[in-house]
C-alpha cells in the first residue's frame, strides 16, 4: 500500500476528485434508475434486498470499498504486473467456457455461492493493462515493425476469441473498441476507414436484396459501384496521381454505358460477372502504373479493392453461416428488413414508446405507466436508458448524455496529461471501452443498433458491470495521482 506520492503528499491530494464526483452522481443515478425500473408497489424501500436496486446498492457499497483500495495500491504495481494479471484473466476466461452453466445460451457467468460473476467485466482493465503495458516497453513504436502489430492485436484478440467461445457476442464486439487506441498511438487512419467500410458493405449488401439490376441485388451493384468509386478517389488522391485517376473513371464509365446499351437492348449481362471483370481490369492496370512509378499509394488501392470485394463475396456466407437465426432476426430488425414487434423487435419498440411517452419533463420520479406494468423486458439492464426517458423526459436523458460526455472528455484530458506512455495508453483504453458501451448501449434502446447485449456503464443492474467500470477507473484515478512522480 502507498498513502504517500514520492513529494511526500498524501495519495488523496492528487486523486482527480472532480472525476471521482462524476462517478459518484452516475452510480447514485443508476441505482435510482434501478430502483425506478423495478419499482414494486408491494415493497416501496429502495434499500431491500428483495429489490434489484436493494442489490445493487450493496454492490454500489463494494465498489466504493474497492476503488478505495485501489487508490491505495502502488501505482508501480499495476505497470510491474500487468501481463501476469492478464494472463490470469485469460485462463479465468478458458475456464469459464467449461465451467460456467448455461444461461440463455451463454457460457459467460461463474456462480461463486449466491454471487455469479462474469468474467469478460474483469478482462476489459486487465486486457488495458497489457495493451499499455506494451505500448510502454523502450523504444516501443507500433510503425517500427509489423510484429509490433501483431503483438498489439494478440493482445486485443486472444480474450475476444475467448469469449466468443462463450457465446458472449456482445462483450467480446466491446474490445473492437481498442482499436481507437492504436489510432491515437500511430496506426493509419486507412485502418479506421477500412473497417467503417466493411460496415458499410455488411448493411447495405444485407438491407437492399429485394430489387434485382443486371442480375443482381441492388445492394451488391451499390457496393461495386461504390468500390470502383473508391478506386478512382485513393488513386487521385491518396496516391495522388491525377492522369492514372482519370483515365480509371473514362474506363468505368465507358463499360457502364455499354452495359447500359446492351441491357436496354435486351442483352442480358450478368452484373457479378461484369463488375469482377471491370473491377480486375482496372487493378491491372493500377499494377502496370504501380511497376513504373513505385507510388505505394497505388498498392493500398489494390489491395483495398480486393478486400473489399472479398469481404463482399464473405458478407452472405457471416450473415447465414455464422451469425446465430436470432442474431440474424436482430439485425434484419434494426436494419428495418423485418419489423418483429412481437418478438426480437419487441423490446426496442417498447422501449422507444417508453421514451416517446415521457416528452420533455417525464412523467416524474416513479410514475413511469410502461414501466410499472414491465412492458419492456429487462428494463433495469440493458434498457434501463427507456426509464430515464419516460420518467425524466428529454430533460433527463440529455442530463445523462451531457454527464457522459464529460466523464469521456475528463478521461481524454487526463491521458493527454499523462507523463509516461503507459498512462496514457491505459486512459485511452478506458475511454475507448466507455464510448463504445455508451453509444451502441443507448443505440439499441432507441433501435439504431441491433440488440447484442450492452449495458449502460453504472446505470445497468449487475455486480459485475459496475465492479468492472470501478476497477477500470480508479485504477486510472491511481495512476493520474502519481503523474507527478516523473521527472
Amino acid at each position: 500500500m502507498e498513502l504517500r506520492s514520492t513529494n511526500n503528499r498524501s495519495v488523496f491530494h492528487d486523486i482527480d476528485w472532480f472525476t471521482v464526483i462524476l462517478y459518484a452522481i452516475l452510480v447514485i443515478a443508476g441505482a435510482a434508475s434501478i430502483y425506478a425500473a423495478s419499482y414494486d408497489y408491494d415493497n416501496a424501500s429502495i434499500f431491500s434486498f428483495n429489490e434489484f436496486s436493494g442489490k445493487q446498492i450493496c454492490w454500489i457499497g463494494l465498489s466504493a470499498f474497492l476503488g478505495m483500495f485501489l487508490l491505495l495500491v502502488d501505482k508501480r504495481l499495476y505497470e510491474t504486473y500487468a501481463y501476469p494479471i492478464y494472463i490470469l484473466t485469460l485462463i479465468v476466461l478458458f475456464v469459464t467456457i467449461f465451467l460456467a452453466p448455461d444461461i440463455k445460451g451463454s457460457h459467460s457467468w461463474l456462480v461463486l455461492g449466491p454471487v455469479s460473476l462474469q468474467p469478460a467485466e474483469f478482462a476489459k482493465f486487465a486486457t488495458a493493462l497489457a495493451l499499455a503495458k506494451l505500448f510502454s516497453e523502450y523504444n516501443f513504436t507500433l510503425n517500427a515493425h509489423v510484429s509490433n502489430y501483431v503483438r498489439a492485436l494478440l493482445i486485443i484478440f486472444i480474450p475476444v476469441f475467448l469469449i466468443l467461445a462463450q457465446n458472449e457476442t456482445g462483450s467480446a464486439l466491446v474490445y473492437m473498441s481498442l482499436f481507437l487506441v492504436l489510432y491515437r498511438e500511430g496506426m493509419s487512419g486507412l485502418v479506421l476507414f477500412a473497417a467503417i467500410f466493411a460496415v458499410i458493405i455488411f448493411v447495405v449488401s444485407v438491407k437492399f436484396t429485394e430489387t434485382i439490376i443486371l442480375g443482381i441485388p441492388s445492394g451488391e451493384f451499390t457496393i461495386f459501384v461504390l468500390i470502383q468509386t473508391l478506386m478512382v478517389a485513393m488513386t487521385a488522391f491518396y496516391a495522388k496521381m491525377g492522369f492514372v485517376a482519370r483515365n480509371l473513371a473514362i474506363g468505368f464509365i465507358t463499360c457502364g454505358i455499354i452495359i447500359t446499351i446492351l441491357t436496354l437492348c435486351g442483352i442480358p449481362v450478368p452484373g457479378t460477372i461484369y463488375f469482377i471483370t471491370t473491377t480486375a481490369i482496372a487493378a491491372i492496370y493500377l499494377l502496370f502504373e504501380l511497376m513504373k512509378s513505385r507510388v505505394r499509394g497505388l498498392l493500398i488501392t489494390i489491395l483495398t479493392a480486393i478486400a473489399s470485394v472479398s469481404f463482399l463475396f464473405s458478407v452472405n456466407y457471416v450473415f447465414t453461416t455464422v451469425l446465430q437465426p436470432h442474431q440474424q432476426l436482430r439485425v434484419k430488425v434494426a436494419l428495418g428488413i423485418e419489423e418483429d414487434l412481437r418478438s426480437a423487435g419487441y423490446n426496442v419498440n417498447q422501449s422507444k414508446i417508453a421514451i416517446g411517452s415521457g416528452g420533455f419533463l417525464g412523467k416524474g420520479f416513479l410514475q413511469g405507466t410502461q414501466t410499472k406494468l414491465k412492458y419492456v423486458p429487462e428494463q433495469h439492464t440493458d434498457f434501463i436508458f427507456c426509464t430515464i426517458g419516460e420518467e425524466q423526459g428529454f430533460i433527463g436523458t440529455v442530463s445523462v448524455l451531457t454527464l457522459f460526455l464529460i466523464l469521456i472528455l475528463r478521461i481524454i484530458s487526463i491521458a493527454e496529461r499523462q507523463p509516461a506512455t503507459f498512462g496514457r495508453v491505459y486512459a485511452y483504453c478506458v475511454a475507448s471501452y466507455l464510448i463504445f458501451h455508451f453509444c451502441i448501449n443507448i443505440g439499441m434502446v432507441i433501435g439504431l443498433c441491433p440488440v447484442i447485449g450492452i449495458p449502460l456503464p453504472f446505470f445497468s443492474y449487475g455486480g459485475s458491470s459496475l465492479w468492472g467500470f470501478t476497477i477500470l477507473l480508479f485504477i486510472l484515478l491511481r495512476i493520474d495521482a502519481g503523474r507527478r512522480s516523473y521527472h
